[in-house]
């Protein structure tokens, strides 16, 4: 079985997590400049697209009969598409409910 589905997965996550701990570890220190929550969101949410991307040309690919293309990694790297466009969606709920939060307090 060919694990590099399961790698790239791995490899994404580790790097989002070493994003957001990098992005906390400012805060925590109380410095003024910090890494910008928009850039990591916007770097989160290319990871997303991109993942997206490369899973819907190995399923066009698989689907055109290239040999090179195994149903495992496709079945993979659809389902971490998957998940992260969900993780992704979660995330967003999270930050317009925190919105709300805000808005309807008084001041």
């Amino acid at each position: 079985m060919d694990t590099r589905g399961l790698e790239q997965m791995l490899s994404t996550l580790r790097s989002t997590a070493a994003q957001a701990g990098a992005a906390a570890k400012p805060a925590e220190a109380g410095a003024a400049a910090g890494t910008d929550f928009a850039q990591v969101l916007k770097n989160s949410i290319d990871q997303v697209n991109n993942a997206q991307k490369q899973a819907t040309q190995m399923a066009e690919n698989l689907a055109a009969g290239n040999s090179e293309q195994n149903l495992h990694e496709v079945m993979v790297a659809l389902q971490t598409a998957s998940i992260s466009f969900q993780e992704m969606v979660q995330v967003r709920n999270r930050l317009v409910s925190a919105y709300q939060d805000v808005m309807n307090m008084q001041v």
